[in-house]
């Protein structure tokens, strides 16, 4: 991800599970914060062009990792976040999940995690809601790691390179709008 892909690398939950370890989006935090730190109230993103509110949550980094940026520190922050998330699934719901992500995990970290809105593919549409969708119809964890393709001009890639590089790398290419219908067919 980080060579061909080049963007921000990140978790992408569901709202259930963000409910489950009691993750809170950092827009909140900045609100409920602001009296005490006034420059979370300018900072606040209440003015996103595509949603009325930021789907990040905390930055985490796996406890074990050095400084937590290199490939294999963020992999490892990645794939124990998932091995918990997947084993309090399984285990039907453990009774003290935060104790374990606490145990695992420090804030701030360099692998940010993203909340899907609780009604995916209702009201938001990015990346994290169409990965969640899709990761809910398979029967897995919805829980998932991304990023955005970057072109060398320091944008994102167009759509046309992107199946591009899927072709190239023998990978199927889905459109959100194909994500979309998918989901509406599946969740009625």
């Amino acid at each position: 991800m980080r060579k061909d892909g080049g963007g921000l690398i990140f978790l992408m939950i569901s709202h259930e599970i963000a409910n489950t370890f009691k993750l809170p989006f950092l827009s909140d935090l900045y609100s409920n914060f602001s009296s005490e730190y006034p420059i979370f109230e300018s900072l606040i993103a209440n003015d996103i062009p595509y949603d009325s509110k930021s789907s990040f949550s905390l930055y985490i980094n796996h406890r074990k990792t050095f400084t937590g940026i290199t490939d294999n520190d963020r992999s490892l922050t990645i794939k124990r976040f998932s091995e918990i998330v997947k084993k309090n699934y399984e285990n039907q719901k453990n009774n003290s999940p935060m104790k374990k992500l606490g145990e695992e995990f420090r804030s701030p970290g360099h692998v940010p995690i993203c909340i899907a809105s609780e009604k995916p593919l209702s009201s938001r549409f990015g990346h994290t809601e169409l990965s969640i969708a899709l990761l809910t119809m398979a029967g897995l964890t919805p829980v998932a790691s991304g990023c955005e393709i970057m072109g060398d001009d320091g944008k994102a890639s167009s759509k046309e390179k992107v199946k591009e590089y899927a072709k190239n790398h023998n990978l199927t290419f889905l459109e959100g709008k194909e994500i979309i219908e998918a989901w509406n067919s599946w969740s009625k």
